[in-house]
């Protein structure tokens, strides 16, 4: 069976901190965990059943990150208040190439990449984020390593764009974005993956190496996850059954 996607991973020199600010920001609610990690989870009304997972780095930001959230908005002036709403908690306007868009980019307070997009029909019902946005070199080839990955299924398939859904279309979006960039060493942003109930976590890493995936080594030593990449090189974490 294929695995569930679970959280969504965000290195942080202060955890807490930037936590903090997307909660403020999304309405969510924070809880402290173990070993330094804080989790942002968000209302059942909203429509995303997984988590935003800060965990602690020494290493401060450096580079665009190659993974990012797109915000939703219901009407220009519910994005008019998302973008405000933002600055005021200490996002910032950045410019990375993105020209005269109707959406916003910003950036959250240590650097992070996200937009507040114009309203749009297909993300209408997502709740607060729209999608989670990957680069890829090739979005087709990614958006099929995932969709049997995840058992999403892929709704566009563009040369610019590939993106994938939930079969029961709750929550957010998957979206590959070409890109001519190349990955850096290590992704600060990654996705985490579990085993549904019941599953054998070390069945599906077996069953993801077969699809493409490789082992990867980020320091997690006895670690009871196995940290893999997908095709393109991005890590991402499979977790025991929950």
């Amino acid at each position: 069976m294929p695995t569930r996607l679970v959280n969504v991973v965000v290195d942080a020199v202060d955890p807490l901190a930037l936590a903090r600010f997307w909660a403020d920001l999304l309405g969510w609610r924070v809880a402290e965990a173990d070993g330094g990690e804080v989790d942002v989870s968000a209302p059942p009304e909203d429509g995303w059943d997984m988590d935003l997972v800060f965990v602690p780095v020494p290493e401060a930001k450096n580079g665009k990150n190659r993974v990012h959230l797109d915000l939703s908005s219901l009407s220009p002036t519910d994005q008019d208040a998302t973008v405000r709403r933002a600055l005021s908690l200490g996002a910032t306007r950045i410019d990375i190439g993105q020209g005269d868009v109707p959406w916003v980019v910003l950036a959250d307070p240590v650097g992070n990449e996200f937009c507040v997009l114009e309203p749009r029909p297909e993300y209408a019902d997502t709740g607060a984020v729209a999608a989670i946005v990957v680069d890829a070199n090739d979005p087709g080839a990614q958006a099929t390593f995932w969709a049997a990955a995840t058992d999403w299924r892929i709704v566009r398939d563009d040369p610019a764009y590939a993106s994938l859904h939930r079969m029961d279309h709750h929550g957010p979006w998957l979206e590959f974005l070409r890109t001519d960039t190349s990955k850096p060493p290590k992704n600060r942003i990654h996705l985490d993956v579990a085993a549904h109930p019941g599953e054998d976590q070390h069945a599906e890493v077996a069953r993801l190496r077969a699809l493409g995936a490789t082992p990867a080594d980020v320091g997690q030593h006895n670690a009871p996850w196995t940290v893999l990449r997908d095709p393109e090189h991005n890590e991402f974490c499979v977790l025991t059954s929950r």
